[in-house]
């Protein structure tokens, strides 16, 4: 019989996550050490609140207090964590910060903090890992990317830049890496029951409404669907996979 599981297994792989102790990320890292892979989390909360928040995978996750924006320390870091758990596979770029302004309010510095987080950052440990990864013949890069890299959305001016620019990185970066067994490709969340959508939803019904009305399913997602999607594009299941930006939204993007 066809074995069809093993396609969509990730043991034996260590994927690098960041942000990967909070929110999506958090669902990311716990999809992966369910599939059976090693993680590695890089961010920039406190080692004491990393871990406290990894404890539940038990060892099979390792937390590692790292600023992605501290560019001039990226490939230290990578060539450490290669170092002390072998070959990196799978990286997932989910790290990123918010700044909720009109234009006219955003400072210039506003813009480019969101950018050196997002792009520079994500651009910045992807360089690092991206000639380990052709080398071994084997890679899955993920851009965590938003229905704000496709529609448009008020007061996110430097967020919808960086995550438009993902798509600019994946298509590239597939281009490059395919021959060598590295794929690229970023995944579209679209409204995820977090306590971000919640901050912005619970008071406010007509706005709440206006989002579930363009959404064909109705509902809004769980964060392991975020997970799941990750794991099933870092897997052999998503083997001819590369260049792709996978909206995990309900249908919204087509909803009307």
């Amino acid at each position: 019989m066809f074995d069809t599981g093993k396609y969509f297994s990730l043991k034996g792989q260590t994927a690098v996550i960041t942000g990967g102790s909070t929110g999506l990320g958090l669902a990311i890292t716990r999809c992966m050490v369910g599939a059976g892979a090693k993680v590695v989390v890089l961010s920039f909360e406190s080692g004491e609140q990393g871990q406290k928040a990894l404890e539940e995978f038990g060892g099979k996750a390792v937390f590692y207090h790292f600023n992605i924006t501290d560019t001039d320390h990226t490939q230290e870091m990578v060539d450490r964590i290669i170092a002390e758990h072998g070959p990196v596979s799978i990286l997932v770029n989910n790290a990123g910060n918010h700044c909720k302004k009109f234009i006219e309010e955003m400072t210039v510095e506003d813009y480019v903090s969101v950018l050196n987080v997002h792009l520079v950052g994500a651009f910045a440990l992807t360089k690092a890992l991206f000639p380990h990864m052709k080398e071994q013949k084997k890679g899955s890069i993920l851009f965590q990317a938003s229905m704000t890299s496709f529609i448009g959305q008020p007061q996110v001016a430097g967020y919808a830049t960086a995550k438009a620019g993902y798509l600019g990185l994946v298509h590239t970066l597939a281009a490059e890496g395919g021959s060598y067994g590295v794929r690229v490709n970023a995944i579209a969340p679209g409204w995820i029951d977090t306590p971000m959508y919640h901050k912005a939803t619970d008071e406010d019904e007509v706005r709440r409404n206006k989002i579930l009305g363009r959404i064909p399913m109705n509902k809004v997602g769980d964060p392991l669907d975020i997970g799941m999607a990750a794991v099933f594009l870092s897997s052999d299941a998503a083997g001819y996979i590369s260049g792709s930006c996978l909206p995990v939204d309900g249908g919204a993007l087509i909803g009307f």
